[in-house]
Formats: structure tokens, sequence, C-alpha cells
């Protein structure tokens, strides 16, 4: 498993988890909101949120019937064990704002999780037996850090990637027996591990020392040499050398086979990401050309004989099996809309987590069967969404449009930002628009320049221009809903999370006539005070964005930041802010707040004990009735609790 920095991304994707089966150690409280609220009695946005999910199970490689997967079913989102043999499920993990990063040891004995302190993502590993007791740091001798990957090896190696505002990036090697683990990589700019080898004597890592954190390189290093230190580079893929043009890789995992030292990776080459094999050990690169538009990713499956193939095209995804002998491509049948995460098992069944913006989330098997199948309450429907492309300043821009059941228009109607920037808005259920759609609210969703799904070109356009590239595509978008009758003009909502939130509040100071409202959770408001608070993978992202950091281009940081337009502001702005946030941090929102009451602005702000996001079901839902409640104020719509029609 690993685990890096993504950038401004946004609070969990509800695409990554679904129903769940009976959990033991779970009571009916997880039918019942904070309040005592039945399910049954909940309108229907509330029981979107209040439906018990689960992601995708995770299984241990040498011990497939050991699974960990989350849930929120005791109403916050925390890690659970699953034994698949004997059917048995319990919480592995217990804390007030919850516990979504774990993984399991490759032969199932542990249960590996993150501990941070009130979701500020900086902690340590800490791991459980699987059949349950005591937890224990699981890497003696490590401070806490934010985290950059963890690779677990079947014969007890672990390489432990860590990231810190003093230090930069470190990669740490513990062996079999040791005490306390070695240093074996450190550099300033951001780096990760990528993956361990089948006998655990190579190491993969993402790193950017070329100062681009948007594209990484990957240096192999050999965990134990002659003098036993570990760390002697192995070789070396970079694409960012030997032309003007910088190329991004990700490593997506060794051969899953013992003495094979091909390594699977992600490569821009062609304009997209697609998957090739890289021989570690002779330098022999494999191009696997698939016929297939949109981005490509990859796994092995459990034998190594084949790649289970994820193709992400216009907003859909789909699943194709790859045979490496042969090269035959073979499609794995999966319903329309997006799996937005898929393994292959040792038996060659394929588990898959679907859903659509219709359609809740749900883990399917290429076997015919539901994987996890809840005796609970079910999270009802929503509306499918339209394809809407319209040309733009820099190309033609897809949105995703969504229109209440019932009504015709033209309708108020939210934009709903995406974060990330790197990211895009899928056809996937997402509890959050589908309250809008309850409430008699049109929803449009735009996969603007910076944008993932459509290209390497389209997600690298933000370069130096920052957030004012995204606006121009988002404009464009109104203006086309504004024409076709979709969207009444005077009531048009900016909203968005993290990236999205930042867009939120640049866009009401750039564009302060285009919009009615603006909802912005835990956004960038003031650029320069944000780079100076958050995460330093963050620092490296932005001095990437915007060519340097703020004492270097101060000319690109204000024309970026929200504060530079606060006093042009004329819309009500509701703000959410974690008070714990690595990413947007809280001084910097404060200074924008600060802005908007010397002015006397129109504005509320709701503070939350947490981080970037929050992992308890309540505290989603009273944001977004907060969100609702301040829409009805200011724009005479419905407001949280408002009599909606359940959609069928």
């Amino acid at each position: 498993m690993t685990e890096t920095t993504d950038q401004h991304a946004g609070e969990p994707d509800e695409t990554d988890v679904t129903d769940v089966t009976d959990v033991t150690d779970v009571t009916d409280e997880s039918k019942q909101g904070a309040d005592g609220t039945d399910f049954a009695d909940a309108p229907a946005w509330q029981q979107r949120f209040r439906a018990p999910r689960v992601s995708l199970p995770e299984w241990a490689e040498e011990a497939p019937d050991r699974s960990l997967f989350v849930s929120n079913a005791t109403g916050t989102f925390e890690l659970y064990a699953w034994d698949r043999a004997t059917g048995a499920q319990r919480q592995v993990t217990d804390r007030p704002n919850g516990t979504t990063d774990g993984t399991l040891s490759p032969d199932g004995r542990w249960i590996w999780w993150f501990a941070d302190t009130d979701g500020d993502e900086f902690g340590v590993w800490m791991r459980q037996p699987f059949a349950g007791g005591a937890d224990e740091p699981a890497v003696p001798g490590l401070d806490a850090s934010y985290p950059a990957g963890l690779a677990l090896g079947r014969e007890g190696t672990v390489v432990v990637g860590r990231s810190t505002d003093e230090d930069g990036s470190t990669v740490h090697l513990l062996r079999p027996g040791a005490a306390e683990p070695v240093e074996i990589y450190r550099h300033r700019e951001s780096a990760g591990v990528g993956d361990l080898s089948y006998d655990g004597s190579l190491i993969a890592i993402e790193h950017t020392e070329h100062g681009d954190a948007m594209h990484s390189a990957i240096r192999v290093l050999r965990a134990a040499d002659a003098s036993g230190a570990g760390g002697a580079v192995v070789a070396e893929l970079d694409d960012t050398k030997g032309g003007t043009e910088e190329l991004g890789l990700t490593v997506l995992g060794f051969a899953p086979v013992a003495g094979d030292t091909r390594l699977l990776v992600g490569h821009q080459r062609r304009g997209r990401w697609e998957p090739m094999l890289w021989d570690v050990a002779t330098g022999t690169e494999t191009d696997l050309r698939l016929d297939l538009p949109g981005d490509v990713s990859a796994e092995w499956f459990a034998d190594g004989s084949g790649l289970l193939i994820v193709h992400g095209f216009e907003a859909r995804s789909e699943l194709w099996r790859y045979d490496i002998a042969t090269g035959a491509l073979v499609r794995v049948e999966t319903p329309a809309g997006t799996v937005s995460s898929a393994t292959a098992r040792p038996d060659g069944t394929v588990e898959y987590l679907w859903s659509s913006a219709a359609q809740p989330p749900v883990v399917r098997s290429t076997d015919g069967s539901v994987v996890l199948d809840p005796p609970g309450p079910k999270a009802p429907p929503s509306v499918p969404v339209e394809d809407v492309w319209v040309e733009g300043p820099g190309g033609r821009v897809h949105a995703l449009v969504q229109r209440p059941a019932e009504g015709e228009g033209p309708f108020p109607t939210v934009f709903e930002v995406h974060g990330g920037p790197a990211w895009h808005d899928s056809d996937a259920f997402a509890s959050g628009p589908a309250a809008w759609l309850d409430h008699g609210y049109a929803v449009v969703r735009v996969n603007y320049r910076g944008s993932t799904g459509y290209g390497r070109e389209w997600t690298d356009a933000l370069k130096h221009r920052v957030g004012l590239i995204e606006l121009e595509d988002i404009a464009a978008v109104r203006e086309w809903a504004v024409a076709s009758g979709l969207a009444d003009p005077a009531k048009l909502v900016l909203a968005g999370g993290s990236w999205g939130g930042y867009l939120t509040l640049l866009g009401l100071g750039t564009q302060p006539d285009a919009w009615a409202l603006g909802l912005a959770a835990v956004p960038v408001a003031d650029y320069v005070t944000a780079y100076e608070d958050e995460m330093e993978a963050l620092k490296a992202l932005d001095r990437t964005l915007l060519g340097g950091s703020p004492e270097e281009v101060p000319e690109r940081f204000a024309a970026s930041s929200p504060l530079t337009y606060v006093d042009a502001v004329r819309a009500p702005v509701h703000i959410t802010a974690g008070v714990n946030d690595p990413r947007c941090p809280i001084r910097q929102i404060d200074n924008y707040v600060d802005r908007l009451a010397a002015r006397g602005a129109v504005h509320d702000v709701y503070r939350y004990d947490a981080g970037h996001g929050s992992l308890v079901v309540d505290e989603r839902i009273k944001q977004v009735a907060l969100d609702l409640d301040f829409a009805a104020r200011h724009l005479g719509t419905p407001p949280a609790c408002g009599p909606r029609k359940e959609v069928g």
C-alpha cells in the first residue's frame, strides 16, 4: 500500500464506500442521527449520508480470506477486519474523528493504521493483530510526520515514507529483527514510497528532485547491500530529462512473482496516462500501447500473467484484462458508470466498487455476486447526469449536469466545483449534489482545465495563472447554462471544497456580478499565508503551479489569491473550515473572514474541530444543512428540511 499527499484534495469521495453487511459490535444506533431521529423518518438527502457504506475490501496477499475495509456503520468512518472464511467482522479502530488509512501485512497477521490527531494528518503508524488485541507502535524510533507511502514485505521488511517541514521527504527501512529503521533517502522536494518487490530486495520510490511536484521520477533502491546499510541505487527512470516538456511517472507495482524484477509503471509519453513494464534489472521497457482513449491505469493479476486495466474516459470508467503473453485485451463487463476501485482476486475474479450518479455504490464481483450485501437501510437513488460539452477559451469543456426530478427550468443552480485540482468529477454517486437536487436545484459540475482524465495537456494547463484558468472554463459553462434555460441567472451558486472552495472564493471576487451566492468548504483563501502554514508537500506543489515561492513570484501569488479580490465580493458567502486542517490551514481563512467582516460583507463562518473534511456522518449532515439553509435565506429556496419527493 502507498500513502501519498493528494494535493489540495477534497473530502473523502463517497464513491469509495458502499453498503456494509452485518458488522459485529455495531448497534442499532447506526440507524439514528445525533438527535435520535430514525433513519426512516429522516429526509432522503440525509438517508444517503446515513446509509451504511464500505470501501472496496483490501485482502492480504498471502492470506486472501483476511480483508480490511472502511465503514461508517457506527456513524464515523473507521477500519473493519473481515475474515471471509468465517464471515466474522469486527471494528478495528474507534476514534472521535475517524480513521481511514490502513492496510494489511502480506501474511494477514497485522492491521496497520495511521494515527493522527483530530484529522491533522500528522502522526505515526500503529498496528493491531488481525484477530484483535492491543495497538502498538508499528515502527519504533520514528517521530510523527505526514505519511509519504508505506510498503510491507512478505519476509517482514518495512519501508516507511515521511514528510516534515524540517526534513522534507525521507524514506526509512526496517529489516526483520532490527530494533529501529535506518534512513535510506532524504530530499527537500516531495517524494514517497512506491512499492517493495516480491522478495523484499528492491524498493521503488517516486521523487521530484527536479523541482516539479506535478511530475515524478522513479528511483529503485536496493534494500540491502554489502555494507548492510541499504539504499544503493539500482535503476532510474526520469522522463523529465532530455526535453522541454515535463512528463510524469508513477509506480503501479512490482510483479507479484518471486525473482521477477519487472515494475509496472504509469507514464505520460503520449499525452495521457498509460501503463508499461520496466525490468529494473535489465533496463528493458515494454510499451503496452493499449488502444483505448482516455487515461489508463493497471494492477497485476495475482499470478503475474496479466494486468487488470482501469480505463477512464469522459467521466466514466470500465475494466479490461490484458494478457501479457499474447497481448490480448478482453473487456471485463461492468455496468455503465464509474468503477472507483478494483482488485483482482487470486482465483481470477475481479471485485470492484461501482456506482453512477443515479445509483448508490455497491461492491460487485465478476462472478455475478454482490461482495457485501447489507441487511440494513439502503441509500435512496438520485437522478442521472447529462453530458454537456461547451467551447471554452482553452478547448472543449466537459460538464456533468443534473436536473431536479420535478419542475421545469430555469432552476436555481449550484456549480459544484471539484477539488484537487488534479481530479475530475465523474458519473458516480455523491450525496452532496443529490441533496441540492432534492431541494429543487440543478447541479452543474465542470471538469475545468487542470482536471485529470482529459490528457496531460489539459491537466497541466494551470501553471502560472492558477485559479484564473479554471474560472474561465467555469464561466463558459455558466453562460451555456443560462442561455440554454437550465439556470436562473439570479440564483447561481458557486460552491466547492478544498481546491473547489478556493475557486469559489476566487470566483466571487473576480466575477462578482456572475454569482448570487458562494459556499466554500476548507478553501485556500489567502494564498501567501496558506503557503506559509500548509504541509511541506503542498508547498512544493504551489511552487510548481506558480513558478516559485511567494518571495520569488509575489505577483503570481497575488493574482491567484482570493484575498486580493475580497473587497469586490458582493454575494453572500458561507465558509466552512477545519481548525486542524494541514492543507488549507485555519489562519489564512481567518485573514479572509476578517476582511469580509471589516467591510460588513454578508457572510457566515462555521469552524469544526477536525481537519480537511470530516469522517463523522452527523458532522457532514450538519455542514450540508448549513449550506442549504444559508442558500434558502438568501435565495428564497427550500431550507434543509423542506419537503421534496424522494426520487424513485
